[in-house]
């Protein structure tokens, strides 16, 4: 029975938000235990609901993957920096690395169950694209002086801070996260070393 102060109508969109976040967050869970390629009828389960009730929440996988996607960019997005940053080179190079290290740690089974769906998915190409973009963004920003360096210092850079290389570290070299960093900042520190200094 409603309370005075909650109309049913109230309710019931309430308890359509609920059901809706319940949707999300199983999707976010299963990713995140390592079930890839999850099914409706498996996220269904986890939230506790029908597979009808994912689909009126949602018209199809990928705008359930759209959703999942943009929950995990409000969690990560504060490890991307916004403007140039200044100071010492190795003070910098340090920083990006530590910012880069959560991010990747932190997004590779989403990224890996993305990779696998891909093909199929429009949703998930033009999110790779984006974040292709946004990571090497973020590198400049923490890096200005690359604009000025050789492109190849740049380039290669941008392929040991990816989640590929990350990926191919933990998954087929089967190095743990401490080994992988290390591996990752030896290789960063080497490209660092070659970037001319700024006037």
């Amino acid at each position: 029975m409603a309370t005075p102060a909650e109309s049913p109508t109230d309710g019931r969109v309430k308890r359509s938000e609920r059901s809706r976040e319940a949707i999300v967050q199983a999707l976010l869970d299963l990713v995140g235990e390592g079930t890839l390629r999850p099914t409706a009828q498996q996220v269904a389960a986890r939230a506790d609901v029908g597979v009808r009730t994912v689909f009126r929440h949602f018209s199809d996988m990928d705008t359930l993957f759209a959703a999942m996607n943009e929950r995990l960019t409000e969690e990560i997005r504060p490890g991307f920096v916004r403007e140039p940053q200044t100071g010492p080179l190795d003070d910098r190079m340090h920083g990006l690395l530590a910012a880069r290290f959560r991010i990747l740690e932190r997004a590779a089974p989403y990224m890996r169950s993305a990779a696998l769906q891909r093909a199929d998915s429009p949703f998930l190409r033009a999110r790779h694209d984006r974040n292709v973009r946004d990571l090497r963004t973020d590198l400049r920003r923490w890096l200005p002086e690359l604009g000025c360096a050789d492109a190849a210092i740049a380039d290669g850079l941008e392929l040991a801070l990816s989640f590929e290389a990350w990926d191919r570290l933990r998954t087929e070299q089967r190095l743990g996260a401490k080994r992988a960093r290390e591996t990752v900042t030896r290789l960063v520190a080497a490209l660092v070393s070659a970037i001319p200094p700024r006037d």
